[in-house]
């Protein structure tokens, strides 16, 4: 499902303007990284926890030359599936 398409089905099962369902998912978008950025995770319960994890500096290999390479540290965001989600899903 693509942002469009999201924004089509919220604007329709909520009684939204298409415009105020973008602001809407907009705006939720928005939390999710100010939460990240501030606490590190988000969780909603029964959907889901987002979560930043910082990812150390290592040494990896470049698998066409087997030169060794660094690896800079970043950040990355992990998702974790609630029971409720899964369940549907699963359905």
């Amino acid at each position: 499902m693509s942002k469009q398409e999201l924004v089509d089905y919220m604007a329709e099962n909520a009684g939204l303007s298409k415009a105020d369902a973008t602001r809407a998912l907009d705006a939720f978008m928005e939390g999710i990284k100010e939460g990240l950025k501030k606490d590190k995770k988000v969780a909603l319960v029964g959907f889901g926890t987002f979560e930043a994890k910082d990812r150390p500096a290592r040494e990896g290999r470049n698998p066409l030359t087997g030169e060794t390479v660094q690896i800079a540290a970043k950040v990355a965001v992990t998702f974790k599936a609630g029971s409720k989600l899964k369940e549907a899903v699963n359905k």
